[in-house]
């Protein structure tokens, strides 16, 4: 175990490094809009941002990433970054109804006002992280309980959980919910209002109940009546979202704990058994686990190594903390890009990285990943 625990703080090091030598300098410089503190979708691999609309969801993962440097030792401009990217994202997302739109050209115009779920869970994760790093509690938790009264007026089913969006009201999927359980994590810690405590608990039970299977699969799509969706989409079943659902079940403590540690527990274990090909997690399976998209995008890798390390934080096992460096071995081929900073985000079947621009959707989850790893580490 001592030869494991000593290359685990190497790779604990050596990304944080990259961090802070070079990734957080890279995207301040090039992936933040310089004239009105939004940022950029992509950067290609010679580190230049690409104009295209910008996604909600971008922004709020952004806002997250640059607030959580501080705990890295990044000493860049973090709460000017964090205070203008707030201001930018509320300025033009948000909707006079209190949600947030899903689309905005590059000055800020709106392309499309569409809100989704999925976007306003990380509307609500942002404000949680900035609220923290910029010492604006105050400021920040009312505007996010106001977002979550939008919410539950405007996106609530009849039953428990929200519909993906506000023009399909027939759409049910398990991602928006889980990253707005990962939302109301963040503000159980930092906030004042007990609706974020209830939510979550609420939310882990959904997960409970309806997105994991008997089998132990975590399903994506549904019927509004909580069914698997018809078809393909009913049966997909992707080991990114195996792996963090369980990170995220093993933070839920307050309500049934061992019940939703044991089941955090088979989602990483039908991961890891049946996602990962070569060393590498894949996109997706069929609830029968067999392959049904062998492609691998950098995210999964992230998710792997952030459920490891916690379920070896939990359960003290030290089959997770090899899982974890693995993980990461598997991660830092995506990294290994000739201007450091950036990452590549496909790996083909064959072993392949695919040359294409970085998405800066991905720096929210290499972040969470090297935090997870910084603090799991620190306890070896």
């Amino acid at each position: 175990m001592k030869e494991l625990q000593s290359k685990l703080r190497l790779q604990r090091d050596e990304l944080i490094t990259w961090l802070n030598n070079h990734t957080y300098p890279l995207w301040s410089r090039q992936g933040v809009d310089a004239g009105n503190g939004g940022f950029v979708e992509l950067l290609d691999q010679q580190g230049a941002g690409i104009a295209k609309p910008r996604r909600a969801r971008v922004q709020p993962r952004q806002i997250y990433s640059f607030a959580m440097a501080k705990q890295f030792g990044w000493n860049g401009d973090i709460n000017g970054i964090v205070r203008r990217g707030v201001d930018y994202f509320i300025k033009h997302y948000r909707r006079e109804d209190g949600l947030y739109r899903t689309l905005c050209d590059v000055e800020g115009c709106v392309l499309d006002e569409r809100a989704f779920l999925y976007d306003q869970s990380f509307a609500l994760l942002s404000l949680a992280h900035a609220s923290s790093v910029l010492d604006a509690r105050a400021e920040l938790e009312p505007q996010a309980v106001a977002l979550r009264a939008a919410m539950e007026q405007q996106l609530r089913t009849r039953e428990k959980g929200f519909i993906s969006s506000d023009f399909h009201s027939e759409t049910r999927e398990s991602n928006p919910h889980m990253h707005l359980l990962e939302a109301c994590l963040a503000w159980s810690k930092v906030g004042r209002d007990p609706g974020w405590a209830t939510t979550v608990d609420e939310l882990a039970d959904l997960a409970m109940a309806k997105f994991i299977q008997p089998n132990g699969a975590l399903k994506e799509f549904f019927s509004d009546d909580w069914q698997p969706a018809p078809g393909i989409p009913g049966r997909i079943v992707e080991p990114g979202h195996q792996f963090e659902w369980a990170w995220l079940l093993l933070q839920c403590n307050r309500k049934d704990p061992q019940r939703r540690r044991d089941a955090a527990l088979k989602l990483i274990s039908i991961g890891e058994q049946y996602g990962v090909v070569n060393g590498i997690a894949i996109n997706a399976l069929l609830d029968d686990f067999s392959i049904h998209d062998a492609n691998a995008r950098c995210w999964p890798q992230t998710e792997r190594i952030k459920a490891a390390v916690l379920a070896a934080q939990v359960t003290g096992d030290d089959q997770y903390w090899v899982m974890a460096s693995n993980a990461i071995d598997g991660l830092i081929r995506y990294l290994n890009t000739p201007i450091k900073g950036l990452w590549l985000d496909v790996i083909t079947p064959e072993g392949k990285l695919i040359d294409a621009p970085s998405p800066a959707s991905s720096f929210y989850h290499l972040i969470a990943a090297i935090a997870q790893l910084d603090e799991g580490v620190k306890t070896l």
